[in-house]
């Protein structure tokens, strides 16, 4: 596994891009959020993701969120910067700029607009991986198929020594967390994605850490945690209060963008004048909006309720 210094484990949120009703970033809002994740303890950030709405950024607000994010973090956490894009050279070219800017982890999305052959993939993953130094994490979300396995994984790793981790998203993927071990001798650590839906069932095969939003990342964190100790009983009894609004939100990730954001002001880590959703954006429905709210309220009154406790 990775040096100390690289390292990381547990929660990992994704930090939304807070932006105001003309849909400008509110630069002082995406650091008090990376402050908050920093306050709960968690080891590392990453930013900007599909959850910080990276698609709708510009090339200059991609790195002013870099240059922001590492300097709220003044070195308390690790930054891990996600540098997506479907070219090769130009994933390259932005990987470079965030180490620059000094970034601790580069973060890459496999290219998955259209089915790729392995050897392709592996060849735009080498392209990229080689174009730092910095270690790096591949996230893989593939809604048309399995994603990456053991024998990828392995042959990646041989050619890149500075591939370090792997971010899946798919349902029932233990039995592919232990083969990505086993094929790489625990050399690529595996964390879980899509929101914490799958935290639980992953532990015991073996994942690293996980990478839910930041609204719960304290919630998350204690459930890793005590699951992590020994008391699973304790650790499913709080994630089934999580789980209501885990399936709610991520129905759509525009959705999942709304409730993050509303989260967020309910426990007073924005303003609500920065939790708007930038178009083109999915604006939810009154009904289901007031169900979505009534969720994040009982989530927020959980929280406040186990801080006092």
């Amino acid at each position: 596994m990775p040096d100390d210094k690289s390292k990381i484990t547990g929660a990992v949120p994704v930090i939304p891009t807070p932006f105001r009703e003309d849909e400008s970033v509110d630069w002082g809002a995406l650091a008090a959020c990376v402050d908050f994740a920093a306050c709960v303890g968690v080891s590392a950030v990453c930013l900007p993701a599909y959850a910080s709405e990276f698609y709708k950024l510009s090339e200059s607000e991609r790195e002013q969120v870099i240059d922001t994010a590492v300097a709220a973090a003044a070195g308390r956490l690790l930054v891990i910067a996600q540098s997506n894009h479907p070219g090769a050279i130009h994933a390259a070219e932005i990987a470079r700029s965030n180490e620059a800017r000094g970034a601790d982890l580069i973060s890459f999305a496999m290219p998955r607009t259209f089915p790729l052959p392995e050897a392709d993939l592996l060849s735009y993953c080498h392209t990229v991986c080689s174009s730092v130094s910095l270690p790096m994490l591949i996230q893989d979300f593939n809604p048309g198929g399995a994603t990456i396995g053991g024998d990828f994984c392995r042959r990646l790793a041989d050619s890149c020594p500075n591939f370090r981790y792997t971010k899946l998203e798919e349902p029932l993927m233990a039995t592919k967390v232990a083969e990505v071990r086993e094929a790489t001798s625990d050399q690529i650590g595996v964390l879980e994605g899509w929101g914490g839906m799958y935290l639980l069932e992953l532990i015991e095969p073996g994942i690293c850490g996980f990478m839910p939003g930041l609204a719960m990342v304290d919630l998350f964190q204690s459930v890793w945690q005590m699951a992590r100790s020994g008391a699973l009983t304790d650790a499913q009894d709080l994630y089934e209060k999580l789980l209501p609004q885990i399936v709610y939100s991520l129905q759509s990730m525009e959705l999942f963008l709304w409730m993050e954001k509303d989260l967020l002001v309910r426990r007073g880590v924005m303003d609500a004048s920065s939790a708007h959703v930038r178009s083109a954006r999915w604006t939810p429905d009154e009904p289901s909006w007031r169900y979505a709210q009534s969720l994040n309220e009982r989530v927020a009154v959980l929280a406040q309720n186990l801080r006092k406790a």
